[in-house]
């Protein structure tokens, strides 16, 4: 045969396969509206049994322990009312004042204690009442707080609240620190309203945050303008540096690594889901928070009752904090992180679970 019917016959034999597969799709076509449906549901289902099975090999094996702090529980814990009245009142005191105000009395205690951050990552801790982060306070605005502070840990030690208080408060300079065995009254007006922290302010300042030693410190307003929550939950954004060469190994929202990864926290399609968000993060200039598929209302500080901006994304220096007010448009997981990868990767970073 020569060159130009070897050639020919190519070409024919091309033509004649093209004109077979495009029979084959047209019959497939007339076949797809029957079988779509079908495939939908299998997609979807294989779909979800993929995340599931994704969401269980995310970042570490095993379990962690809640011995010390739940993160589930601390979410929505607040002036220990996790706990049996019995319980409560050996660390919680209320007494309503003649202007209808509350004194608010809190015991807190200062201790060393190991943590487990992730499965089999124990770090040693400098606590408030055993836990980190310390116990969230909250009080109303005009409230009068009293905290009984008392030193058991190793090294000297503080309460510093953001907010009003007198220089004498302030739990900042070196004759303010309270040294081991001792103790200290700290008392103010919780004012203003809004979204503060508190922390350990003795030197240095970066090794008190790295052991441990901060919380959230929530006010809010006598007549409150902005809508009223469904759910209101408390993220302490924080890391630890686990050989102390200055850098974080592992961060997390509440202490626990991939925790809310592990249990998503669990809310439903359309009420109004208040995040009080604070970073307390040491050797990293910024922290963000990020939400999938869905934006808040950022009230910065939430020190006002209007929005300072509609996002899926904030940023924080080292205390900065907001309030962030979301409702779920659609019912599935939807994740949460640091929008800096190597926080995400390192364990900050968690789950939504919408329901109808």
């Amino acid at each position: 045969m020569n060159t130009a019917k070897k050639v020919n016959f190519i070409v024919i034999g091309l033509a004649v396969l093209l004109f077979v597969v495009f029979q084959l799709s047209l019959s497939n076509e007339r076949k797809q509206p029957e079988g779509k449906e079908h495939a939908s549901h299998h997609d979807m289902a294989g779909h979800e049994k993929a995340q599931q099975t994704a969401q269980e090999r995310i970042g570490t094996t095993g379990t962690v322990s809640t011995e010390e702090i739940d993160p589930m529980q601390f979410l929505s814990t607040w002036n220990f009312n996790n706990l049996t009245p019995s319980e409560r009142e050996k660390f919680y005191k209320e007494t309503r004042r003649p202007d209808g105000t509350l004194l608010r009395e809190y015991w807190i205690t200062a201790e060393d204690k190991d943590i487990e951050i992730a499965p089999g990552v124990v770090f040693p801790a400098w606590t408030y009442n055993g836990q980190v982060p310390g116990p969230t306070i909250r009080a109303t605005e005009g409230d009068f707080i009293r905290i009984h502070f008392t030193n058991k840990g190793s090294k000297p030690h503080t309460m510093h609240f953001h907010g009003f208080h007198s220089a004498e408060m302030d739990g900042s300079m070196a004759q303010d620190f309270v040294l081991p065995g001792k103790n200290f009254t700290y008392e103010f007006e919780a004012k203003p309203f809004g979204l503060h922290l508190y922390h350990c302010h003795s030197l240095p300042i970066s090794q008190h945050f790295n052991h441990g030693l901060y919380g959230a410190y929530i006010v809010d307003p006598k007549v409150d303008l902005r809508p009223k929550p469904t759910k209101e939950f408390v993220f302490v954004m924080n890391g630890f540096d686990t050989d102390f060469d200055g850098e974080n190994e592992v961060y997390a929202a509440n202490t626990k690594a991939f925790y809310y990864d592990k249990n998503p926290i669990k809310v439903k399609k359309g009420e109004l889901v208040r995040l009080y968000v604070v970073n307390v993060v040491e050797f990293d200039p910024v922290n963000s928070f990020h939400l999938h598929a869905n934006f808040f209302d950022e009230y910065r500080t939430g020190t006002r009752f209007t929005p300072d901006q509609f996002t899926d994304t904030v940023s924080f220096v080292q205390g900065e904090r907001s309030i962030l007010d979301v409702r779920f448009r659609e019912t599935g997981h939807y994740m949460f992180h640091a929008h800096q990868s190597e926080f995400t990767e390192k364990g900050w970073t968690g789950m939504f679970q919408v329901e109808e």
